[in-house]
């Protein structure tokens, strides 16, 4: 296998740092808009880094892409960047004839007329429209491959197949949670702000079986849920996440959503953001030293922030990625929670790479190396769900970051 990432940010470097690891590829080129960060992280891998190129590319070139997969004969492409840039590089791979793979889909657009009830575009929609000519293709595109979207999904196939009667879901909720701290900022995002703005702002989707799918404002239905590994409870609220959008159309269950766990604080930054427009991703024109400028108001946002992938030295914490399943096993109710967990300490000390973009990257490692093998394959636009779960599940834990269950014991656990 050889495969060309695009985007070698947080989460691109940590896939570096766990590529490096494992066998199952012949060649990764590492590829950035800015080569500095291409040659930064092909370059912490010291001795290690014989199988790996940086490159220069910039991903909204569709022709610079398909280019760069022919250069290096690459027959996979990984997404790693944010999801303004998911078209270009899912339509090069699928010209050039790759498989691809991607950690977050095509942008959402909200309904014109009733952004909180009805949906308008939603996530991955571009994608799902074009499945047809990846089959005619024979060629695999996995979407929605991180942590959440990603594991998240094969915990909820893992559910289906082995916890729960057959037609017996009833919830399938992801849901989010940590205890991480920033030491040293009074703000200061553990992810992408970029794309948290992006998923939060949006009406959050909410899937029901005769229902379909449909939207409510933004943080609404809050619950506290209680995290394992000792991060305690957090109120958790409806967000905008892939994962809605793709579990119904494979699984069946009742009722599916997504919660994340904000916090006051950060919900209050965010509605700031939002009613100073500075949420906003079209131009606005402001005046600088060297003239007029067109600059995108979330940018400068995130440009005023500290790079999450920088953080790992002032984080302190754990992160749960984790997917509640309610419903019945042999008639009787069952209410599991599968989740996995990340200790920055750990991450850190073992990669150098603070816990939620490690946590992420993970998961399209393990996922290249499964379709590598052939223990994934397919053709077509297909969620992680609707491949088989165990395979993944184990060669997670061998990569030495095992997943956890817990069992509600009042809902007659065996």
């Amino acid at each position: 296998m050889r495969v060309l990432m695009v985007g070698a940010g947080g989460v691109g470097g940590a896939v570096v740092r766990i590529a490096a690891r494992r066998a199952f590829f012949e060649h990764m080129a590492v590829a950035d808009y800015d080569p500095a960060r291409a040659e930064g992280a092909v370059a912490a891998l010291g001795e290690d880094g014989g199988r790996f190129t940086p490159v220069r590319l910039d991903a909204s070139d569709t022709g610079a892409v398909r280019a760069a997969l022919a250069e290096h004969h690459c027959d996979v492409l990984l997404n790693a960047t944010d999801p303004r840039f998911v078209l270009p590089l899912f339509d090069a791979a699928l010209a050039h004839g790759a498989h691809y793979l991607d950690m977050a889909m095509s942008l959402s657009r909200p309904h014109p007329t009733r952004p909180y009830e009805e949906c308008g575009v939603k996530l991955g929609d571009a994608q799902f429209e074009r499945a047809a000519e990846w089959e005619r293709a024979g060629r695999l595109a996995l979407v929605g491959m991180g942590v959440e979207p990603g594991l998240s999904d094969v915990f909820a196939r893992y559910a289906a197949d082995e916890l729960f009667d057959e037609g017996g879901i009833e919830e399938i909720g992801i849901r989010d949670g940590a205890d991480l701290v920033v030491d040293g900022y009074g703000f200061a995002p553990s992810f992408s702000i970029w794309t948290t703005i992006e998923e939060c702002l949006n009406p959050p989707v909410v899937y029901e079986e005769g229902r379909g799918w449909f939207t409510t404002p933004p943080f609404s239905e809050p619950e506290v849920f209680d995290f394992p590994e000792g991060i305690g409870p957090v109120e958790c609220v409806n967000v905008e996440h892939e994962e809605v959008l793709l579990v119904p159309r494979w699984l069946r269950a009742k009722r599916v959503t997504f919660k994340y766990g904000l916090g006051d604080e950060f919900i209050g930054v965010l509605k700031t953001l939002h009613k100073l427009g500075l949420d906003r991703t079209d131009p606005v024109t402001v005046h600088t030293e060297g003239g007029r400028a067109a600059v995108s108001p979330r940018d400068v946002v995130a440009a005023c922030l500290p790079d999450p992938a920088g953080l790992g030295d002032r984080m302190r914490g754990k992160t749960c990625a984790g997917t509640w399943v309610r419903g019945t096993r042999d008639g009787r109710p069952r209410e599991v929670y599968l989740y996995h967990v990340v200790d920055n300490q750990w991450s850190m000390r073992e990669y150098g790479t603070q816990a939620v973009v490690w946590q992420t990257a993970i998961n399209p490692v393990v996922a290249l190396e499964l379709i590598a093998s052939g223990a994934w394959h397919g053709s077509g636009v297909l969620g992680p769900e609707a491949l088989p779960p165990r395979p993944f599940l184990d060669l997670l834990t061998e990569y030495g970051s095992p997943w956890g269950m817990r069992e509600d014991v009042t809902s007659g656990s065996e």
